[in-house]
């Protein structure tokens, strides 16, 4: 446009010199003169008067010219007070919500969210993915690690422990685990019976030995614990199960009352705690359970699945049948919005004030011009015109009279 409006005063010019030779001729090249003559004054007067708004003319420091860049400031005041005025009002503010639904809006939208274009399953996926992926797996790991640590110690296991052991027992679900306990023996017998040997054997005097009366004695314990075991497996009420059940429950007894017992189990806790290979367990437990998120936050139908997408859909449905839920969240959304305009107002007009502020003369020249110099380059075009037409005019009385 800066070509056309420049183009058609060039072209009014070189008219002018033209309509100027052959005016003494033809009666008509004083009208086409007068026409040319006047556009070039139009036009010059426009195209001083649109550059003015933006810069000094030919670069020269005309009085009351680059006026944008000269009052940028108080062009950011005026724009801030009129958004205030006309925009930022409590009063404004609740008719425009007025006519919002923002309830039903909201049911609209978690309604769609289980559908393959859900925007809040793919924003949500796509956000906790990347939050996942921005930490710092071996800083979040060690956050997470002495956590759990920390958990795992303020922990009083005892008494869980202890109450877990009295509920077994009044169940009888202690029982598997005293059978259990038997077959082990059995089983550990069997295994370590010539270690058992062995052992008589070598604490076994001269006498018994050279006599082969130890390997006898081997004999009558390796015989007497095996039979001892068979008995306390097949026969329910044999004394020392009882013995072990009687233990079982001074035990349950002594891992809620005994502070001595306490202590000792919390020793082993931490001793626990403090073995690598629990630690390494620990790792990999974290490692496992970020794999799994990362996996779980890249798919989006495993975000809002399951009692989450759920609830979703239910609010949605509660909103839509619900006229009174509808009314009062609408009316929270104004009053909320009227509170925030009545308390921030003046803020985001500051913002505004001094974002302008903050900009340098080029840029708020630039945005400005780019904005509106089409319709300026137009003023210069019909300035161009219209003075053509009112020299013609004059030209015309001139001639008359």
């Amino acid at each position: 446009m800066k070509l056309v409006a420049t183009g058609l005063l060039v072209l009014m010019a070189a008219t002018y010199f033209v309509a100027r030779q052959f005016e003494s001729a033809y009666i008509s090249a004083g009208f086409v003169r007068a026409f040319a003559e006047a556009a070039m004054v139009g036009g010059l007067a426009d195209w001083f008067a649109v550059t003015a708004l933006f810069r000094h003319p030919l670069g020269l420091p005309i009085p009351h010219t680059a006026i944008i860049p000269r009052n940028k400031d108080r062009i950011g005041d005026t724009l801030a007070v009129f958004l205030k005025d006309n925009f930022l009002t409590p009063a404004v503010v609740a008719r425009r919500m007025a006519r919002l639904d923002v309830a039903g809006a909201a049911a609209r939208f978690l309604a769609t969210q289980g559908s393959a274009d859900g925007r809040l399953k793919k924003g949500a996926s796509r956000m906790i993915a990347d939050l996942l992926g921005a930490l710092d797996p071996q800083e979040m790991g060690g956050m997470v690690k002495a956590a759990i640590d920390k958990r795992l110690r303020e922990l009083d296991i005892s008494p869980l422990l202890g109450r877990a052991l009295a509920a077994a027992i009044t169940d009888g679900r202690h029982l598997p685990l005293l059978d259990g306990i038997i077959k082990w023996a059995g089983k550990t017998l069997d295994g370590n019976e010539e270690v058992l040997r062995a052992m008589v054997h070598d604490r076994a005097g001269s006498i018994l030995r050279w006599t082969g009366l130890d390997e006898t004695l081997s004999d009558k314990i390796v015989d007497g614990l095996k039979k001892m075991l068979a008995e306390m497996a097949e026969q329910p009420d044999h004394p020392l199960r009882a013995k072990a059940e009687e233990g079982l429950a001074h035990l349950a007894i002594g891992l809620q009352d005994d502070p001595a017992m306490q202590a000792r189990v919390n020793n082993i806790r931490d001793e626990l705690l403090d073995n690598p290979a629990m630690r390494d367990w620990i790792e990999g437990l974290w490692e496992s359970a970020r794999a799994g998120l990362l996996k779980a936050a890249r798919d989006p139908d495993a975000i809002l699945a399951g009692k989450l997408g759920d609830t979703l859909r239910q609010l949605a449905t509660t909103l839509e049948g619900d006229n009174a839920l509808k009314v009062a969240i609408n009316r929270f959304a104004r009053r909320t919005a009227v509170g925030a305009t009545a308390s921030y107002g003046d803020g985001i007009v500051r913002l505004v004030s001094d974002t302008v502020r903050g900009w340098d003369a080029d840029t708020i020249t630039g945005r400005l011009e780019n904005a509106v110099g089409r319709d300026l380059q137009y003023i210069r075009v019909n300035g161009t015109l219209v003075g053509g037409l009112v020299g013609v005019i004059l030209h015309a009385v001139d001639v008359w009279l």
